[in-house]
């Protein structure tokens, strides 16, 4: 690896407000955002398109934060009390998670797409009393505040009463301000119905995660413009899109829909830098890309495909970047042109998928962590990246694998000023996951080189034996089906082969592209199953032994997902 000069520490100005707007190692979320306004005020913060572009300036956003938050402290709101917000990205749901803190109280995001039944148990789990909610509930819940502890539900939509953006209160002085160490936000893991697991992070996991995760390094710039497309309740999109933007100035477009055309254009008009996302959103982007180049002919596809190999290899081994240049075109066809850096983060990402927008010229970050560690934890830096890694440890964490076997392969532990303060009111849970020395225990496998990049290979949980004693990661296998057309989901798991024995051999069960396969007048079920058969061969052969496909089961339906496009690996027994 290459060494350039010495790089200033992304977090070095905020010495320059130590003693004045904060004090402690690190400042709380409403003090970052204080710091900012101060350094940007009169930027652009919170941008929509309701078609037309609408924006907020940071000077703009802090009044109506601290409106909010008059009114908050008015109806009683303290510290530790638990405020409530769910509904589709927008610029009020961003206000009224800082407000809430703003107000010294704890925000609870909570994802909009629960069902009824489970979004009332989440707010009666986290007791939280006041309610900021989108059109589509309001009215459920205004109706239904007796019992529910909720004594206030506010609108972030415009024209159904109690709107956000009309509250307003007296000024007041806290008199037991928050501290870097108070719990600044309860975040209900995904999935969560029976008994919710809410993971507290305190204002110091959560800042200083997202200056650490810059120290990778991960340049955020004020002149950046990031895109809020996937759920901002969740970790992911919560710290790496909303918390990064908010620490260094940047601006924040909100995506309303997961819709190719409506990301284009947002993406386009937005002049948007920074684009994260999970990997079923890039594998989709670069398939379309891919096709449009096919569509062109035999030839183009060949000649552009030898130049992405030459892009790529340029770029990794001279640290140049002559993609933008060479595949201009094809980036302003995908709205693409304008990014700086696109980060996957939320699940595995193909190797191959890595290449390809490298090869492309862009600057593509994958990253790893959980809701339990803010969430960041490992990044590749864009000077020096693996591709079948997730990523450099960040800055600030020590990082080791449990009880390693003969490939170095254990479980991932650590400890960190990320790492949560605990769930919610589920002391045995919480002291369940710590190792008796005090490292959280990530329940993901996986091993680390020699420059402390880290591999993973699948959850402890998931792992399957077969009967010749090896374990196999079902997420390396899928892994390896991420650019196929044909296929939109696949799920790898053991299956008894051998009821005596109770040996473990490996299945798939796979949901066709029915779009794919309608788009090349292909119908029939026997046809769809040859096809994705011959897929599995193909891969097949470029697996171990004890890997491959035994089995593969075709599925009728859809297997139920996170809002993170991750697949449910609860799967009931279906016939092959």
């Amino acid at each position: 690896m290459k060494q350039g000069k010495k790089r200033c520490e992304p977090w070095a100005f905020l010495d320059e407000y130590r003693g004045v707007v904060f004090s402690g190692e690190w400042p709380t979320l409403s003090e970052l955002f204080r710091i900012t306004t101060l350094r940007r005020g009169g930027k652009a913060c919170f941008t929509v398109f309701e078609p037309e572009r609408v924006c907020l300036n940071y000077n703009d956003a802090l009044k109506k934060i601290e409106a909010i938050a008059r009114w908050l402290r008015s109806k009683g709101i303290r510290k530790n009390d638990k405020i409530a917000v769910t509904g589709k990205n927008s610029p009020e749901w961003a206000i009224a998670y800082l407000a809430a803190i703003f107000a010294d109280a704890t925000i609870v995001p909570i994802d909009y797409q629960l069902t009824d039944e489970e979004l009332d148990l989440l707010i009666k789990t986290s007791r939280a009393k006041i309610l900021f909610v989108d059109e589509e509930k309001y009215k459920r819940y205004q109706g239904r505040m007796e019992g529910s502890g909720l004594s206030e539900v506010i609108s972030l939509k415009k024209g159904l009463g109690n709107y956000i953006y009309e509250l307003d209160g007296p000024s007041f002085e806290s008199d037991d301000p928050a501290t870097e160490n108070d719990l600044a936000a309860i975040l209900f893991t995904s999935g969560t119905t029976g008994n919710p697991k809410g993971v507290m992070l305190s204002h110091k996991n959560l800042v200083a995660d997202c200056f650490l995760a810059q120290g990778t390094p991960l340049d955020v710039l004020p002149t950046d413009v990031f895109y809020a497309l996937l759920p901002l309740h969740h970790a992911y999109t919560m710290l790496a899109v909303f918390i990064e933007t908010i620490s260094q100035g940047a601006e924040l477009v909100f995506g309303k829909k997961m819709v190719v055309q409506s990301i284009m254009r947002e993406l386009k008009e937005g002049k948007v830098t920074m684009f994260l996302g999970v990997p079923m959103l890039f594998n989709k982007l670069l398939t379309g890309i891919l096709r449009g180049i096919r569509q062109k002919g035999v030839v183009v596809y060949a000649v552009i495909r030898f130049l992405m190999a030459i892009s790529g290899f340029i770029k990794k081994t001279f640290g140049v970047n002559p993609g933008k240049k060479m595949f201009g075109a094809v980036l302003r066809q995908a709205s693409l042109s304008t990014i700086r850096n696109c980060i996957s983060g939320g699940g595995p990402l193909a190797p191959s998928v890595f290449r390809k927008y490298n090869q492309l010229g862009i600057d593509f970050v994958q990253g790893y962590g959980l809701t339990e560690t803010s969430p960041i934890i490992n990044l590749n830096p864009i000077e020096h990246y693996k591709e079948k890694s997730v990523g450099k440890i960040v800055p600030g964490v020590d990082m080791k694998i449990l009880n390693p076997d003969e490939r170095g392969i254990g479980e991932v532990v650590l400890k960190g000023p990320m790492v949560m303060q605990g769930y919610f009111e589920r002391p045995q849970e919480t002291a369940a996951c710590f190792t008796s020395d005090g490292y959280f225990k990530t329940g993901d496998l996986g091993y680390l080189d020699n420059e402390d990049y880290l591999y993973l290979t699948g959850r402890a949980k998931n792992i399957i034996v077969t009967d010749g004693g090896k374990n196999v990661y079902p997420e390396e296998i899928e892994n390896e089906f991420q650019l196929f057309e044909e296929i939109d989901q696949i799920l790898i798991r053991g299956y008894v082969q051998d009821k005596k024995t109770k040996s473990e051999s490996i299945e798939a069960l796979v949901f066709p592209s029915f779009d794919y396969f309608k788009s090349i007048d292909i119908g029939e079920r026997e046809q769809i199953l040859k096809r994705i058969n011959e897929i599995i061969t193909e891969v097949n052969k470029n697996l171990l032994p004890y890997q491959k496909i035994k089995k593969t089961t075709l599925l009728d339906y859809a297997l139920e997902m996170t809002t993170t496009k991750k697949i449910k690996r609860t799967v009931e027994s279906v016939g092959s």
